[in-house]
């Protein structure tokens, strides 16, 4: 069966215009069917605007738009013709295999996880970002659904993420390591304690305990803490990221000699760029979920939503979620579900 993503084209800063260049980009380098879901008058002109005649590309119209600072329960609850909603429908119903959203993340969590259902043995999907470091690339969730965890929700992180990375980043063997304030298996908070001893004794490359250093340097493969610590450092490394840009261009400005050296060593300040530029990577996976749901940045760029499809269509070819279905049950302990227990989205 053919591939279909699901374009929520009225989500982010800068919609509908941004997704919808996206989308456009994304049919005509990959040449996959797109579902364009938002406001049919205001999505068609845009598609008009960009000449995107005779791509497969199909627009569902929505009548309703989620706000980037609109309660996500209350969206859910009360806006029934939102574009993220059709969106995870088209999923459901099976007439697309994933969603693309640069909307309110909490919005676009909230509804996909409530539409779609999440996979069996998975109590709390996690937003997993693939962030470079000095040798390749590391998986690093949960990065912002999941505010206050259980030992057991740690575990089952560490297991998505390590099948993550070996089924689409191709790590054979992925170090999984679990964030801490020490190394030593003593150390961090009770629930970091426990979920040490559990990953200890699971099948899987455990390294033990990583700290905050070891992010970027290339010690894991797979980076597992809660979606508060997750969340907070990953917007702090983003900050670091756009100041260092900042600060190299107000160096350079200040004499005719760093222009020139500039000059000699623009390759290497693109491949930086490039590195450290969210774009490239498109937007976070929502792990644990049926389908492939992407989440963007809300500022994103059509080339950041152009990439997104592409992690989307990753995710299809390599089968994730049925890898993550077929394993969960056999690395992870089993516990009844507490009643009334529900994720608490950091949010954006």
């Amino acid at each position: 069966m053919e591939t279909t993503i699901a374009v929520d084209a009225m989500g982010g800063d800068f919609a509908p215009a941004h997704p919808v260049a996206g989308a456009v980009l994304a049919a005509r380098e990959f040449g996959t069917r797109i579902a364009l879901v938002g406001r049919a008058p205001e999505v068609e002109a845009e598609l008009g605007r960009l000449g995107a005649r005779g791509l497969p590309i199909e627009v569902v119209n929505a009548t309703e738009v989620v706000g980037m600072d609109e309660s996500p329960v209350n969206a859910f609850r009360r806006k029934k013709d939102s574009s993220i909603r059709v969106a995870s429908l088209l999923v459901r119903e099976g007439r697309a295999q994933g969603v693309v959203s640069a909307g309110n993340t909490g919005a676009v969590m909230t509804t996909v996880k409530m539409i779609c259902g999440v996979l069996e043995g998975i109590e709390r999907p996690a937003l997993c970002a693939v962030v470079p470091n000095l040798t390749g690339h590391s998986v690093w969730l949960d990065v912002g659904a999941n505010i206050d965890c259980r030992p057991e929700h740690l575990v089952q992180f560490a297991v998505m993420g390590h099948l993550y990375s070996r089924e689409v980043l191709g790590v054979a063997n992925p170090r999984v390591g679990l964030m801490s304030v020490g190394e030593e298996d003593t150390k961090g908070t009770e629930v970091t304690r426990e979920a040490f001893r559990i990953l200890r004794d699971a099948p899987l490359n455990f390294i033990g305990n990583v700290e905050g250093r070891d992010i970027f340097n290339g010690k894991a493969d797979v980076i597992v803490c809660d979606g508060f610590i997750g969340n907070v450092s990953l917007k702090a490394v983003e900050s670091v990221a756009e100041a260092i840009v900042h600060f190299l261009k107000e160096e350079i400005g200040k004499s005719f000699r760093a222009k020139m050296g500039y000059v000699l060593a623009r390759p290497a300040f693109r491949s930086f760029r490039k590195k450290v530029d969210y774009a490239e990577y498109g937007g976070v996976p929502l792990l644990g979920v049926r389908g492939a749901a992407i989440i963007c940045h809300g500022g994103s760029s059509a080339r950041a939503v152009k990439n997104a499809v592409r992690v989307a269509l990753d995710f299809n070819r390599n089968r994730v979620n049925d890898r993550i279905h077929d394993e969960i049950a056999r690395i992870t302990p089993r516990e009844p579900r507490a009643e009334g227990a529900a994720s608490a989205p950091a949010g954006e």
